[in-house]
């Protein structure tokens, strides 16, 4: 498969049409249908089913359509890569995290490291830790930010210094919503909204029993939408303090648990995985900045 025809056939898939994806790649609608005939050819599958205004993927296609995204997305990245080598520093640092106050301590990481090296630009994802850390081993990111507890044994890693309070994002007009902290029994007869990551850092054990008996009518990955439903007055969110941090909403108050439960989270980049300079110069810029046992510097 040429990365020429990856191109082609993601344009195609997004597009849904020939003609259009035809007008975007300045290429013949002929000649682009005769290279889709060719890889389905080389893949001996078809990929599409074409009807008589719009083609649709099939599942073969929609296979092909997230591995030849990320196969597009590494080749330009290592381009990028090869083209800055030959520059005065320069480039793209690619960084993964999820919504949480450690964001905010990177990002003053980031601006010192900019007034150091204005050329260099970043790439930031937002998502959850599933998300970083796939991406983190295919090579599409260089830096991540995890909430503890994590798998670090493929990573170096910088703790963090602070912690994130768990607690929930309530309606602001429940009666709920006037006490100072929540209890788990006090989520009891209220629908609860709750990412998937929570049961991974220790939100199900400071429940206990009280979990089973919880109304779970949301799973999410990232906040923001599950906030809309609070701003609604359809539940209650699990969350940590930081994710919510920045919103101005009268409508929605985060309350932390009592007994407090905390995380911490970690930057972490790849073991042994050679990177481009770079990201060398803005790990070097992290650890001479983020004190060893948590903090900045």
């Amino acid at each position: 498969m040429e990365y020429r025809v990856l191109k082609y056939f993601l344009t195609v898939a997004r597009e849904q049409n020939i003609t259009r994806a035809s007008e975007l790649l300045h290429i013949s609608q002929p000649a682009l249908s005769r290279q889709l005939m060719q890889l389905e050819e080389e893949l001996g599958t078809q990929l599409f089913t074409r009807g008589w205004r719009n083609i649709a993927l099939t599942d073969a296609g929609l296979l092909l359509f997230r591995r030849a995204q990320e196969i597009v997305e590494l080749t330009e990245k290592t381009e990028r890569e090869f083209r800055d080598e030959g520059n005065a520093l320069g480039g793209i640092i690619s960084i993964g995290s999820g919504e949480a106050e450690s964001m905010r301590r990177l990002a003053e990481l980031m601006r010192s490291f900019s007034d150091k090296f204005p050329n260099i630009r970043f790439d930031l994802y937002s998502n959850n830790a599933d998300f970083i850390r796939e991406r983190l081993e295919r090579g599409l990111l260089d830096i991540g930010v995890l909430l503890e507890p994590a798998d670090l044994s493929k990573y170096e890693y910088l703790r963090f210094g602070g912690k994130e309070r768990w607690g929930a994002i309530l309606p602001a007009a429940w009666d709920l919503a006037k006490k100072d902290h929540i209890t788990a029994e006090d989520l009891l007869g209220h629908r609860v909204f709750a990412s998937k990551r929570s049961m991974a850092q220790g939100v199900v054990g400071w429940f206990g029993d009280v979990y089973d008996k919880l109304d779970i009518y949301v799973t999410y990955n990232l906040i923001y939408n599950a906030a809309m439903l609070v701003d609604n007055g359809i539940g209650a969110a699990l969350c940590i303090d930081g994710a919510v941090a920045l919103y101005d909403n009268p409508n929605i108050v985060f309350r932390p648990f009592y007994p407090e439960l905390t995380v911490s989270s970690v930057v972490v980049w790849k073991k042994y995985q050679p990177v481009s300079r770079a990201v060398t110069k803005f790990i070097e810029h992290l650890k001479k900045n983020v004190d060893p046992v948590g903090g900045l510097l």
